[in-house]
């Protein structure tokens, strides 16, 4: 029997073939990183309205008259930045949100300090986000306004609304951990044997750097790996490089996570599960989710390795609101803002939401509060030694 020739020829032919695609690639590549990107983040024209230490309040200008009653604060996680929902020009939830007529206001946590270390729960919550909510309230005269919340904001937003619950009309809850007791995503495992006494003793403040490699090493072959291939295999491609840098400018544009929130994070919800048990207390108040009864949509992500649906969709089901609902997107936990695909599920499925339970006229305006705004911790400590900026408007 003859033996099979391996053909050389043919062989030879195909190397040369991709070697020069490669070259080719290579060129177009090193063209395009030369050239002036386009990698600036957050376009969408705002005014900063509120300001109180690090604490600023965005409010986006409105490209149509509102048919809403009603406007939407956004409290975004205090682990990376709130830029994330305008990431681009046509791939950006706050655009979708104003073209359907939302009067949008969005929280930016700022960079914590190392004063901000002894700031917990209550400071960002009854604080903070308190004198946020008012402020809002009082400019547009109504007694409530729409809540939404992202990640740990959400968990935030949660609490708030539990607390406060005269003052929220629509509360809205995306990819936001509240059931806590579960093996499901790595995060959740490594949690429940944190020393975050430790961590906060070392600290002071969870640095960035440490979290974004928590992150990274959460699902490394992907995250450190595979995105960084497909990086080289489209870096002839402007767009791609574009649309790339963007995500990387994100990612690693975070702020430290204040000391006392991140033990509290850790001890009371990942560790103890407080929040669904109603055993949580927040500013000496106990957190029970049954004062939920505004209207609740809360939606996720099916395949989010950091807040997996078991970590979302039990919340439903504890709170006293007879009007909710759960949506569970087929995508992550950042592709629920950014994907393309879900962009067309996600914003117009809340602007809709938002419209249908929207049907009662503004009320007459909250009276005046003569009370001082409240004081955080921090700002009460530094006031002992040097005099602090108030709560101010940004006019």
């Amino acid at each position: 029997m003859s033996q099979g020739k391996i053909p050389v020829d043919l062989i030879l032919s195909k190397l040369a073939e991709e070697a020069e695609k490669v070259q080719s690639r290579a060129q177009k590549a090193s063209e395009v990183l030369l050239e002036n990107l386009d990698t600036e983040l957050a376009k969408t024209a705002y005014e900063v309205v509120y300001q109180e230490d690090r604490v600023k309040l965005k409010h986006y200008f409105p490209r149509k008259k509102s048919p809403y009653n009603t406007p939407l604060l956004v409290v975004y996680a205090l682990i990376n930045r709130e830029t994330m929902l305008d990431l681009q020009p046509g791939r950006s939830v706050v655009e979708r949100f104003l073209d359907s007529g939302i009067d949008l206001y969005m929280i930016d946590w700022g960079y914590p300090t190392r004063k901000d270390r002894f700031l917990g729960f209550d400071d960002h919550i009854n604080g903070y986000m308190d004198n946020v909510v008012d402020f809002i309230r009082k400019q547009h005269k109504v007694e409530k306004i729409n809540l939404m919340g992202i990640c740990m904001g959400g968990t935030f937003s949660v609490i708030y609304s539990a607390l406060h619950p005269k003052k929220i009309k629509n509360l809205v809850t995306t990819v936001t951990p509240t059931n806590f007791d579960t093996e499901k995503g790595l995060l959740h495992v490594w949690m429940e044997n944190m020393d975050a006494d430790r961590v906060v003793d070392t600290y002071g403040n969870l640095p960035a750097d440490i979290m974004n490699l928590g992150f990274l090493l959460l699902n490394p072959a992907r995250l450190m790996i595979d995105k960084y291939v497909g990086f080289m295999e489209h870096s002839d491609n402007k767009q791609f490089v574009e649309n790339f840098m963007r995500m990387e400018k994100w990612i690693f544009d975070s702020p430290d996570l204040p000391g006392e929130v991140f033990r509290q994070f850790i001890r009371d919800c990942y560790q103890g599960n407080k929040l669904l048990k109603n055993e949580l207390e927040v500013g000496g108040n106990r957190v029970d989710l049954k004062k939920l009864t505004m209207p609740l949509l809360n939606i996720y992500g099916k395949y989010d390795h950091l807040v997996p649906p078991e970590a979302c969709e039990k919340l439903v089901h504890h709170v006293g609101s007879k009007d909710t609902e759960d949506l569970c997107l087929n995508t992550g936990h950042i592709g629920i803002y950014v994907s393309s695909k879900y962009q067309e599920a996600f914003a117009p499925k809340i602007a809709e939401w938002l419209k249908d339970r929207d049907h009662i006229p503004k009320t007459r305006a909250p009276r005046k509060n003569t009370r001082p705004a409240k004081k955080t911790a921090a700002t009460a400590a530094a006031s002992r030694s040097t005099k602090t900026k108030a709560a101010k408007v940004v006019k």
